[in-house]
């Protein structure tokens, strides 16, 4: 199993829907840390100019490139969504051939009301149970699906502090849970914890909703932190000397 987890961060990690602020934010953390990061786009040529944006910051060893989505799927078989809930089903269908048998896809997507003209400090209900639920159900049969990274505020991880947030993965499959959680703890300051399986995503993307009125109140990018669990649930990218 370690085995398995090492190998999955020697491969690219591809950021479906990479121009975005959450998308922006996460590649220039996984490039600061070292990993290889395909920024995809609609457009290729954006896709491209972020990825130089990115590099840019994370240095000169950075390694990160743009493509257009679907090539950015067919290179990889790990991929991160970072998508406007609005747009997530239609970009899943188009995508749906590009996707390589046995990826992995961790899904960032929130369905806040904002996508249909609402409050962004509320979510809209999905047939499915969840944004990531319903990504589940449109990737092809045999690709694991997992939620992540929804309650990580954009404005951090696009900043150079470490984050001060705990990112909750949800997943029915425990491969693709410990691979999230991999990810999530090559974040300086992000502590991944197992949430459970895929249908408790739909709390987590709850919470987002009630941390954008709370930043809105209080002017300010806050994230979450579960406190009180035993250390062995905390996944972090720390090495205890």
């Amino acid at each position: 199993m370690k085995d398995r987890m090492n190998a999955s961060m020697r491969r690219a990690i591809a950021v479906i829907g990479g121009t975005g602020p959450a998308g922006t934010g996460l590649a220039l953390r996984w490039a600061r840390a070292g990993e290889t990061v395909i920024i995809g786009s609609r457009d290729a040529a954006r896709a491209q100019q972020a990825a130089e944006a990115i590099r840019k910051r994370a240095g000169a060893n950075a390694q990160v490139s743009g493509m257009e989505n679907s090539a950015a799927c067919a290179a990889s078989d790990l991929l991160v969504l970072t998508v406007p809930f609005e747009a997530q089903a239609a970009l899943l269908k188009q995508l749906k051939p590009a996707i390589r048998p046995g990826s992995v896809v961790i899904d960032a997507t929130v369905p806040l009301a904002a996508s249909i003209g609402g409050r962004a400090s509320r979510t809209i209900g999905v047939w499915q149970g969840s944004a990531a639920q319903q990504t589940a159900e449109l990737v092809p049969k045999g690709v694991s699906v997992a939620a992540a990274f929804q309650n990580a505020s954009a404005e951090q991880l696009n900043g150079d502090e470490d984050i001060d947030c705990d990112v909750i993965v949800c997943s029915d499959d425990p491969n693709t849970t410990q691979v999230a959680m991999e990810l999530a703890a090559k974040v300086k300051g992000v502590r991944a914890i197992d949430g459970g399986k895929l249908e408790n995503a739909r709390i987590v993307e709850q919470i987002t909703a009630l941390l954008v009125g709370l930043n809105i109140r209080h002017k300010g990018h806050g994230g979450i932190r579960v406190t009180g669990l035993p250390d062995g649930a905390y996944k972090t990218g720390l090495v205890k000397p």
